[in-house]
């Protein structure tokens, strides 16, 4: 490990050990290098053993990365060493601990779909209308207050609507129905270490023991249960290092406290401070034109980042129409940038404020057979089908998980219905049963016939599986089962293309077992459904496939490209409309326009529209967004762009009379006369003439050797020099 590699700041924050540390690490100014030198110098030193050190991010794929980095600076194996995302480490640490809360180690964590369905049980039996409220509105207000710590009896204080109350009691049973479900959310993995450890000074102190030094990653996101539990943690040892940015903490809506960054030094008086200013990522002008809007900011640390990139191209600047003409913009810069620095499809990133924004974009990418994949669509598992085979190891693993059971018990058909699980239900509380013990016996709900020989079978068929868990390694049990059930034959009998796709699907997740078998041959199938639960849309994501990247600007969080589309930088779309009268909210929106630019390697381009249609209502007349004014304009060139369209009036079969717009071809000019270009066959040259525009531009040419043609841009593959 040679430490000559990192700049002075980088190697002094590496060097410090002997107090808390705290480091401010900007926008690619390699913070991941820092805390991977960091870990293994650590080692290295022999001040703390591998096993001693915890460091907790927020992706499983930026904790990936660093068990890579530092494997291959230790020239080891750190597939033992406690680096991982703050739910991983916190369900590793639950499933030794969570007896002492009433529940058993194979517990289930239910994600957002498993939480609503749950809530839409609940309000059924309490007789709660959707008209009421929503379920995912309800699901949202819960985790909004287990991420500020608010437990019912606490939320009842500030209730001021009818609605709140409703939400209140739907919390209270919510959370006795996990319990009775033997399940946990995503805000329980975080919030019930905390609990232990304040009821268990005991627990408390072994992990202080066992963690002797710890670093956190992205300490700008961590929310009070992440917070508290890092403080708590190092108490007793203060040996803590905390790397973030204040600029780019961006989910305050989720719970995130900017104040923990910027209030370490008063929570570790005796900390010492670093500042990474070098960006090794950026163009100095997109550093500088980001920098210049987040410094309207009054709640930051300033920092004064300095590109090693050089200057870069300016950031352009396209006016559109519409959503549609913004959209053609975007094909069209992308088709430039491919013909004139000859990219592929991977090196482009197209961003958006709200994922509604993504549909006039896909339109326009289909119609120009453009490969594009959207991060945040509908994970792989989160598909039905995939769903399904994972609901059935969950109930195996755990038999108390009626969400499972619910979703299982009538697939493939077996002719028992939502009436008889019902009844199902009904008699569990009766009987003061669990839901599935009552399965086996139906007859005293009077449920007999081929109805009542389904229930036993599909008991006797859970019970089978959940015996043979000790006996069966994961894709030995997975694969028997699916082949029992007969998912593969159900999907295998359809005659449409998207059921052929879920026997696919369903494949796929038994190859996904085999593969995590191999990396883990001594895990079981509750270790799989842990690390599936924990995955997330970023994870999924695959830099060696040639498509274009399109997300939300919070889904880009970590990630870099050398072109980044920002779209929709409209007042009341980018920032949003609720953040033109609230100060904090403001400046969350302005360091996201922060995170976005800085994603960016070589290129910005900064679209708006004038006239966009907004959630299916009428065009919206939009204004440049304010975050573009923010910057000055020596950093930025306006592109000027028109989709030429036809307009005709027409009359329609009612009788009506409407506009009909029909797009053809876009323009956006390549070549100027005087610009030096290369040809494949000629040469060098220098265009002396042009004319028309887009796919039809010609250009005469002077090539070197005195030889002079007249070339079609779309055919000619000119390379400007």
């Amino acid at each position: 490990m040679d430490l000559k590699k990192l700049n002075n700041n980088q190697k002094a924050a590496v060097e410090a050990v002997d107090k808390p540390i705290l480091i401010f690490a900007g926008a690619g100014s390699g913070k991941t290098r820092v805390l991977t030198y960091k870990i293994s110098y650590l080692i290295k030193e022999g001040i703390v053993k591998p096993e001693e050190i915890l460091a907790v991010t927020f992706t499983n794929k930026a904790a990936a990365v660093m068990k890579q980095r530092v494997a291959a600076l230790l020239k080891n194996n750190v597939q033992d060493m406690n680096i991982g995302t703050f739910h991983s480490i916190c369900a590793k640490l639950l499933r030794n601990e969570i007896r002492h809360l009433g529940f058993t180690k194979n517990y289930a964590i239910y994600d957002r779909s498993d939480q609503i369905s749950l809530i839409k049980i609940i309000m059924a039996e309490i007789n709660v209308s959707k008209n009421s409220v929503m379920p995912k509105t309800v699901r949202n207000k819960i985790s909004y207050y287990k991420s500020k710590l608010i437990d019912p009896k606490s939320a009842l204080k500030s209730v001021n609507t009818i609605q709140d109350k409703i939400i209140i009691d739907i919390y209270i049973i919510y959370n006795n129905s996990l319990k009775e479900n033997n399940a946990v959310d995503f805000d329980d993995l975080l919030n019930f270490p905390l609990e232990i450890f304040n009821n268990n000074l005991r627990i408390l102190s072994k992990y202080q023991k066992l963690w002797k030094y710890i670093l956190v990653d992205e300490y700008q996101d961590t929310n009070k249960a992440q917070f508290l539990l890092v403080k708590m943690l190092a108490e007793k040892h203060r040996n803590i290092c905390v790397v973030g940015d204040d600029d780019q903490s961006i989910y305050g809506w989720r719970g995130a406290d900017i104040r923990n960054i910027l209030d370490f030094e008063k929570d570790f008086p005796e900390c010492k401070t670093f500042t990474l200013e070098n960006n090794y990522r950026s163009t100095n002008q997109i550093l500088q034109a980001a920098q210049s809007v987040v410094r309207n900011n009054t709640d930051r640390v300033d920092k004064d980042l300095l590109s090693v990139n050089g200057d870069g191209d300016l950031i352009g600047v396209i006016e559109t129409h519409d959503e549609m003409e913004e959209a053609d913009a975007v094909i069209n810069a992308l088709q430039k940038e491919i013909k004139m620095k000859k990219r592929t499809f991977n090196d482009f990133s197209v961003l958006y404020r709200t994922n509604a924004q993504s549909r006039a974009l896909e339109d326009s990418f289909r119609r120009s057979a453009i490969p594009y994949k959207i991060i945040g669509g509908t994970r792989f598992y989160e598909r039905k089908e995939v769903k399904d085979v994972l609901g059935y190891l969950r109930l195996i693993v755990n038999l108390d998980d009626t969400i499972s059971l619910r979703r299982t018990i009538n697939f493939p058909p077996r002719g028992i219905g939502l009436k008889t699980v019902d009844k199902c239900f009904i008699q569990s509380i009766k009987d003061n049963k669990k839901l599935f013990d009552v399965l086996n016996n139906p007859e005293p709900m009077k449920i007999r016939g081929k109805q009542g020989d389904s229930l036993i079978a599909f008991h006797k068929l859970i019970n089978k599986y959940n015996e043979l868990l000790i006996k069966l390694n994961a894709s030995e049990l997975a694969r028997a089962l699916v082949e029992e059930v007969g998912i593969l034959k159900f999907y295998k009998q359809q005659d449409n293309l998207e059921d052929n796709d879920r026997y696919d699907n369903v494949l796929e997740i038994l190859n996904s077992i085999d593969e995590f078998m191999d990396r883990k041959p001594e895990a079981s199938i509750a270790d799989f459904l842990e690390e599936v639960s924990l995955l997330t849309d970023i994870d999924e994501w695959n830099t060696d496939e040639n498509y274009v990247t399109m997300m939300t600007v919070h889904s880009s969080k970590g990630l870099e490209f050398p072109v980044v589309f920002l779209t929709g930088l409209e007042d009341g779309l980018f920032p949003l409309s609720i953040a033109l009268n609230e100060k904090e909210i403001m400046e969350e929106e302005r360091r996201l326009f922060y995170v976005a630019l800085t994603r960016s390697q070589e290129m910005v381009y900064l679209l708006y529209a004038t006239d966009r249609r907004r959630s299916g209502s009428d065009s919206w007349g939009g204004l440049a967004s304010r975050f573009i004014k923010e910057i000055p304009e020596n950093f930025m060139e306006n592109i000027s762009f028109s989709s030429a369209m036809t307009r005709k009036i027409v009359n329609t079969k009612t009788g009506a009379i409407k506009m009909k717009i029909k797009r053809t071809i876009t323009t956006f000019d390549d070549f100027k006369v005087g610009d030096l270009v290369e040809h494949a066959i000629f040469g060098e040259g220098k265009i002396r003439a042009l004319s028309g525009s887009g796919e039809n531009q010609r250009v005469g040419v002077a090539f070197k050797d005195g030889l002079k043609k007249k070339l079609i841009v779309k055919f000619a593959k000119l390379k400007k020099i």
